[in-house]
């Protein structure tokens, strides 16, 4: 048996029924009917409820039954910020969206979606300097949102963690065909009479997911080296295409420099943001991080900071070294360095895109472990994902459980329906995260009046409301009109919370400067950005998000009530005891 400690049961991380389900009311039948016809008032409850830092960084890692170790530095998170972003979206999907969507102005494309992500990288710092646990995005926004939005954005982190496992696992063998001088389909089973989207097995992609997780199990800091040195050689790799690239490079090659129009930047942009993913891994290590206050800040903005520009010179030198119509949609850069006559170098492109992509896999797995660590301590997935192992110091049920949902995905999917699917998880996320800013800036329930409380969320909505229809107009029309009406009611709007709403918190160790103009660009570029994705992917999306709330109706909100009721009783019985004597 486990013990109890802060009114929560802690197991040893067995496997029993009793490890899933603890909560009282999946004891029997008819605690769980009773559960369901009190479903109304539980969804009320834990929509309203709010979580607080103490209990973020005290109460839930205490679940774990074990500490993660505190092994991590500003200089191991900057690369494995490199690491995490580096990988299929520029070696992969430059040449997609080169070739179909942007032309060479795919630069402009890395430009605006690295100010996106630089944003949101802004406001994910604030909170992990303040917040620093392994549950990221989901611990900030249980404590600014509340519990449900909470788990709606956990069940898409989820999702943008398996996605993007899996299409870089997918990646990672079309490159390892290229250097191995074949089509990357070689490598795969092609079942015939399958859609072709999801019929091209590739079990060399669970292999390469399978070492990965191993080495993920065993150690963190042993982790960190091992991306260290992975990712130093990928920098010198990358130093190498742009310099062995401009040497041979055409400016002719740049005319014309924008085929598709403006509607082709901001299209490619929205899903080139794959490429900047990853960097939201990094705020999980927070909880592993020597010194928060100094070493978060450091390496997410310095890491962002150096991929933006390595990925804006990559884009360049690829344009100006062939025709922009004759990329190669697979694997660009190799193919780019063999039709110039220099075929030894696609070796070395290729192997440096491996290398990319192993450590893009490695902090990935990471970051998705201890995500659904914290989403277990607070019984919205079964606390048996939430046992952290007492020799290892990691999560270990939580990686081999990711693992075998990104296997899955990895073996069928193809990488363009990936990759859309997971730009609308992830921008989704960085939008609330900034929604989540604002309100802890602005929002106290002891100091905030009744009257400023409604300012708040006045100016809140017109932010988002200003910002889908610039969104939606961008999409259905290339007239003026709609931005001329919706960006003055955005500058407004956040003009009005700047003025009007007086800030009820202020960071005690690093913020986002220029608050709320920052947060509320973010916002309105996410959702902008959103606006410039297909149909199809949002539908996906919309089932995805149906599923999650079917789930939290009839399992994850009466585990996560309990749980938060046992708490509350086992505080205040302490309180009671203490006041007594």
């Amino acid at each position: 048996m486990g013990s109890v400690d802060n009114g929560v049961r802690r197991r040893r991380g067995g496997c029993t029924l009793n490890d899933f389900v603890p909560e009282e009311s999946f004891k029997s039948w008819g605690n769980y009917g009773k559960a369901l016809l009190d479903t109304p008032h539980r969804f009320m409850d834990r929509v309203m409820a709010r979580s607080t830092d103490h209990m973020e960084l005290v109460d839930m890692k205490a679940r774990s039954n074990n500490e993660m170790k505190k092994t991590l530095n500003w200089w191991d998170l900057i690369w494995f910020g490199v690491g995490a972003v580096i990988g299929a979206g520029i070696f992969v999907l430059t040449g997609l969206e080169t070739r179909e969507v942007a032309g060479p102005a795919v630069v402009l494309s890395y430009v605006v979606s690295g100010i996106s992500a630089l944003l949101s990288v802004l406001c994910y710092t604030e909170f992990a300097v303040e917040i620093p646990v392994a549950g990221g995005s989901f611990a900030y926004l249980r404590v600014e949102l509340g519990d449900f939005v909470a788990f709606i954005a956990a069940g898409n982190i989820l999702l943008e963690y398996v996605i993007s496992g899996a299409a870089v696992a997918r990646s990672w063998t079309s490159y390892f065909a290229t250097l191995c001088n074949k089509s990357p389909d070689d490598f795969r089973i092609v079942v015939h009479g399958m859609d072709p989207n999801y019929g091209h097995l590739d079990p060399i992609a669970i292999v390469v997911l399978t070492v990965i997780s191993i080495i993920a199990i065993f150690s963190i800091k042993g982790s960190s080296v091992f991306n260290y040195i992975a990712s130093v050689v990928h920098v010198v790799v990358i130093i190498f295409i742009i310099i062995a690239g401009l040497i041979n490079a055409n400016p002719q090659n740049y005319t014309p420099f924008m085929p598709f129009g403006v509607r082709g930047v901001f299209q490619a942009s929205a899903v080139l943001f794959f490429a900047y993913v990853g960097f939201d891994a990094v705020s999980t290590m927070a909880e592993e991080t020597k010194n928060p206050a100094r070493d978060i800040p450091i390496g997410l903005v310095g890491s962002m900071v150096m991929i933006t520009l390595a990925y804006c010179l990559l884009a360049v030198t690829l344009c100006l070294m062939q025709p922009y119509n004759t990329i190669d949609v697979d694997a660009p850069f190799s193919v780019a360095f063999s039709i110039i006559g220099w075929d030894w170098a696609k070796y070395i492109v290729s192997l440096g895109a491996l290398k990319g992509m192993t450590t893009v896999l490695l902090v990935s797995v990471v970051g998705q472990a201890r995500y659904l660590t914290h989403i277990a301590r607070i019984h919205m997935m079964p606390p048996w994902f939430a046992h952290v192992n007492e020799k290892t110091g990691t999560p270990v049920n939580a990686t081999i459980s990711m693992l075998v949902a990104t296997s899955v995905i990895a073996l069928f999917t193809n990488l363009g329906i990936l990759s859309n699917l997971l730009s609308i998880s992830t921008l989704f996320i960085f939008m609330l995260v900034a929604v989540g800013l604002l309100v802890r800036r602005y929002y106290s329930s002891e100091e905030t009046t009744k009257g400023n409380q409604i300012k708040l969320i006045v100016f809140l909505m017109l932010i988002l409301g200003s910002s889908c229809g610039i969104s939606v107009y961008f999409a259905i029309s290339d007239g003026w009109i709609g931005y001329a009406i919706f960006v003055p009611i955005w500058a407004i709007s956040t003009c009005g919370l700047w003025l009007f709403v007086p800030q009820a918190k202020q960071p005690k160790l690093w913020g986002v400067p220029l608050v709320p103009w920052l947060p509320s660009l973010s916002i309105a570029i996410n959702i902008f950005l959103l606006g410039s994705i297909d149909k199809d992917s949002f539908i996906r999306f919309a089932i995805w998000t149906g599923f999650l709330i079917v789930y939290y109706i009839l399992f994850g909100l009466h585990a996560s009530y309990d749980t938060a009721k046992e708490f509350e009783t086992k505080t205040r019985v302490d309180v009671e005891h203490n006041n007594s004597s």
